[in-house]
């Protein structure tokens, strides 16, 4: 299939409900096989809608097709990674995974429209603590063009442009890391 092949209308981005007055009520915890499902629908439309002011059609799709849109995938990852979630009402909003012996943030997606409510700075919050918890005092991520801001506006440090190549696009993402310290209270 080429990626001309897909369909590139707008798709829907609603979240699984989310019913309270004041907001989604968000519980961060760690992944379970349940939520691959979830985890697939939710990289696909935050590549697919909360990206799209940073990269192009054609960039996007090439994205999304790294991984499958069923569970299948993330269900094997998250035997790969720690991965943390972002659960609203039983359903995946949100994820990080996490390579703790590498110290690394593998990936951060959000459902678009629940985008810039502070559910990828809590993830990064709880990511850090795992990190401290197991010893690890600096953390790394590959970032894409869409998360870079927000992260340096989080105290991580910019070390350099990089490129990744997806179903023959070219990406760009930055390379970050942050010195982790424990919060005194």
């Amino acid at each position: 299939m080429r990626l001309a092949d897909i369909d590139s209308g707008p798709e829907p981005a609603e979240p699984p409900p989310c019913g309270h007055r004041r907001g989604p009520r968000i519980v961060y915890r760690t992944a379970r096989a349940r939520d691959a499902a979830d985890q697939a629908e939710v990289f696909h439309h935050a590549v697919m809608q909360g990206a799209a002011g940073h990269y192009s059609l054609a960039e996007r799709q090439a994205w999304a097709m790294v991984l499958p849109r069923d569970g299948s995938a993330w269900a094997a990852r998250q035997a790969l990674y720690t991965t943390l979630v972002a659960d609203c009402e039983g359903r995946c909003v949100g994820f990080l995974e996490l390579d703790i012996r590498r110290g690394r943030i593998e990936t951060l997606y959000v459902w678009p429209s629940l985008g810039r409510r502070g559910i990828g700075s809590t993830l990064l919050v709880h990511a850090e603590r795992l990190l401290l918890e197991q010893g690890v005092t600096r953390a790394a991520i590959e970032a894409s063009a869409m998360l870079v801001d927000g992260l340096v506006h989080r105290g991580w440090q910019r070390l350099g442009d990089d490129w990744v190549e997806r179903g023959g696009e070219r990406l760009y993402r930055q390379r970050l890391a942050k010195r982790l310290a424990a919060v005194e209270t």
